[in-house]
């Protein structure tokens, strides 16, 4: 599991609880990818925003995700969000991701 590189302390609990969620999905690769993302987006995020966010946190299989990240698989209607589209370009794979 991935530590959040930012503090919860000035967040409000509903944005405490998703940066949470995002550090600790359960594969280690998506922890990061999803956490680095929430680390640096979730303070800004509008709450339509949040909700695609959670959604996705919550309904989507870490499997899927990365087929849709690495485009090995299209991404299912539902989760082709403006934030899913941000997630993705967030993490362009140009260089090795550190664990």
């Amino acid at each position: 599991m991935s530590a959040p590189e930012i503090s919860s302390a000035g967040l409000d609990p509903r944005r405490r609880r998703i940066l949470f969620r995002a550090h600790h999905r359960g594969m280690r690769e998506m922890d990061i990818l999803f956490g680095k993302f929430a680390d640096t987006n979730i303070a800004g995020m509008s709450n339509q925003e949040l909700d695609d966010f959670e959604r996705l946190l919550e309904n989507a299989t870490d499997r899927d995700v990365f087929m849709w990240l690495t485009e090995e698989a299209p991404v299912w209607p539902e989760f082709d969000t403006g934030v899913f589209r941000r997630l993705k370009q967030h993490h362009t794979h140009t260089s090795r991701l550190d664990l």
